[in-house]
């Protein structure tokens, strides 16, 4: 079948963030995930305490750098590995463990900068809360958007008020949609982070969280399946309740049918969750990261389908 999907020279069906980034740099493009020692303001009871249910003690930022040592020190040890097989690459900062935005601006500033003078770096990716930027914040992030490539990712997980409440979010949908609109008003990026199977949730309640994003002004999107880890408030509600977790084939059908209704032009940052082996608890089937996006892929082929094909603009 031919591929009728036009962001992309693949085999891909959907909007990746690597197409994306060759056809804007020229180049091939690797995040750096760091972990820039943030703390979260729903762990430490300005909006809420203990964090999101999901969340481990590292803030869901498993990847993201050993907060003992420097930034700089986090940087070359990632960089010095993939340079092995993209010498002549560009990469992007991405602080990821925590809330990124959740210090006052000096400090904020003395961390990004620090990561934009290594070299070839092009950009940043900050992690962060809708509550958590302050407009002195935004005044410096609209100053230092004019300087590089900078990406603001806020979580949302779901437009479920019920669920956000159950895993502890500790923030309402006008707060995240007002952030949305303050950072596109300053002509920043922005990346909404969701999760698929939360507990609860039917299947209806994932397509209305898409259907609700794809009315916004937002550039990218991170799909995660959720997982149960240890040591989580979500482990515990787990062995407590025995909530339905998704099989992998209904967490690929309702991926596709979320990327069916997204607009083409929207980015897709991360289309599966990628926990670590020795934390998961369930679903096992998510450790096999990359046969999860073939199957995605194998399965939109065979539906003849691709994102945007049921957009309502």
């Amino acid at each position: 079948m031919k591929n009728k999907f036009k962001y992309t020279d693949s085999n891909k069906r959907y909007h990746t963030l690597n197409y994306f980034y060759r056809k804007k740099f020229n180049s091939k493009v690797i995040k750096i995930s760091l972990n820039g020692g943030f703390t979260c303001p729903n762990k430490d009871g300005t909006c809420g305490k203990g964090g999101c249910i999901y969340c481990s003690k590292s803030g869901s930022g498993e990847y993201g750098g050993n907060p003992a040592k420097s930034l700089h020190e986090q940087f070359i040890e990632v960089k010095e590995m993939m340079s092995k097989k993209w010498k002549d690459a560009k990469y992007i900062g991405y602080f990821q463990a925590n809330t990124n935005t959740y210090a006052p601006v000096n400090i904020l500033k003395e961390k990004y900068e620090t990561v934009l003078k290594e070299d070839n770096v092009i950009g940043l990716n900050i992690a962060t809360r809708p509550d958590a930027i302050t407009d002195e914040c935004l005044d410096y992030l609209e100053e230092l958007n004019k300087k590089t490539y900078l990406t603001i990712e806020l979580g949302l997980q779901t437009t479920k008020k019920e669920t956000s409440i159950l895993i502890n979010r500790c923030h309402t949908l006008k707060c995240f949609e007002d952030m949305v609109k303050k950072l596109r008003d300053r002509k920043i990026n922005v990346v909404i982070h969701i999760i698929n199977g939360l507990p609860y949730e039917t299947e209806e309640d994932m397509l209305n969280t898409v259907k609700y994003l794809n009315k916004l002004d937002i550039q990218g999107i991170k799909i995660h399946m959720l997982s149960v880890t240890k040591n989580t408030k979500l482990e515990d509600l787990y062995n407590k309740e025995q909530f339905h977790i998704l099989t992998e084939e209904e967490y690929i059908d309702i991926v596709i049918k979320q990327l069916e209704l997204l607009r083409e032009e929207i980015v897709i940052h991360r289309i599966t969750g990628d926990p670590k082996r020795e934390d998961l608890i369930e679903p096992q089937w998510l450790i096999k990261k990359f046969c999860v996006m073939n199957d995605i892929d194998k399965e939109m082929v065979k539906r003849d389908t691709y994102q945007g094909l049921k957009c309502q603009k």
